[in-house]
């Protein structure tokens, strides 16, 4: 089955379990033997060198509009087309390869999948499949993500007007993640704002969500360290409580070894692609985790990800399978020959 084919019976299948349920039929019916965990993972071979596409996506996928040279749809691309490309780049797995399918890479779900996977099949390199043709993503970008909220006694709007008002505070906590460093080599992002309720009532909670990313580790330190202090400087500033909750960390860093960086430059140079070496957020930072040689290669053209006009060029996933078939080819002699 070619790339094109399989997405276009896999890409408006919804779900973790739906999705890994069509991968087990694929590979059950091509008679290689597919293992799961209680993650919802799903991989096939037993190889030291795992490549990993995540099934989970951040819209629900739908039926797809097909165009000679786009097909349409959300989640088309990211990560169905990486889906695609992973499970049809090879007629039999390869004996010295594990081709792993993950949960928990989007959002909220913290890289559950492929820690998981890491932790319990220590596999000796991790190569994530993800994204465009040409980015070769070395350096995992670190982020940590909080929820704060702030509570008070409320009260009427006018006869209560000298009570605190979380509002206030949450104000106050909105301006600190702005002033924080960005946007070189780091970022930040207020994501979601919530609170009140009638309009002639002081609020009794508020509240936000936020994202801070960073290439170094340290930079994610002292911004946590910052953020912690604002909120509780807030909280005692307009007289309420702070709560801060933890959503999520992945960690910053690199592990990516010659061999991956050589062979993959050499598998785009091959395709004619202008590799461009950089920091991404992927499963791969799963493996830098754990200390495994790790590096993500994109194998697809599209864009409009993360939204509902998401679009790839179909004859781009058949260049994606000659990228990962050369990679292998020149990692495997390098490395495990």
């Amino acid at each position: 089955m070619t790339p094109r084919d399989f997405l276009r019976r896999f890409g408006a299948v919804a779900g973790d379990e739906a999705r890994a349920e069509f991968l087990a039929e694929f590979f059950t019916a091509r008679g290689e033997p597919v293992q799961r965990d209680e993650e919802g993972n799903l991989w096939v071979g037993t190889g030291p060198v795992a490549f990993a596409a995540h099934l989970d996506t951040v819209l629900e996928p739908r039926t797809l509009t097909f165009e000679p040279d786009r097909w349409w749809g959300p989640a088309v691309g990211d990560n169905s087309s990486g889906v695609a490309v992973l499970a049809t780049a090879w007629r039999r797995v390869p004996a010295e390869a594990t081709l792993v399918f993950t949960v928990g890479e989007e959002g909220l779900g913290n890289l559950r999948g492929a820690r998981a996977f890491v932790a319990a099949q220590r596999p000796e390199a991790f190569v994530a499949v993800d994204g465009y043709l040409g980015n070769l993503v070395t350096r995992a970008l670190g982020s940590v993500r909080y929820e704060v909220r702030f509570s008070g006694p409320g009260g009427h709007s006018w006869g209560d007007r000298e009570a605190p008002n979380p509002a206030w505070a949450l104000g106050r906590m909105i301006q600190a993640v702005q002033a924080l460093p960005c946007c070189e080599r780091s970022s930040r992002s207020v994501a979601r704002v919530w609170g009140g309720g009638a309009i002639n009532a002081i609020p009794r909670e508020t509240g936000l969500a936020l994202d801070v990313r960073a290439v170094e580790a340290a930079q994610l330190v002292r911004a946590e360290e910052e953020l912690r202090a604002r909120a509780m400087e807030a909280a005692q500033l307009e007289r309420v409580q702070a709560e801060l909750t933890l959503l999520g960390r992945r960690p910053a860093g690199a592990t990516a070894t010659p061999d991956l960086k050589a062979c993959a430059r050499e598998a785009a140079r091959q395709l004619g692609l202008a590799a461009e070496e950089g920091v991404g957020s992927t499963d791969m930072a799963a493996a830098v985790e754990a200390g495994v040689p790790a590096i993500t290669l994109g194998v697809y053209r599209g864009g409009g990800a993360h939204t509902e006009a998401e679009w790839v060029d179909p004859a781009s996933l058949d260049q994606g399978v000659e990228l990962l078939r050369t990679f292998w080819g020149c990692f495997r002699g390098r490395s495990l020959g």
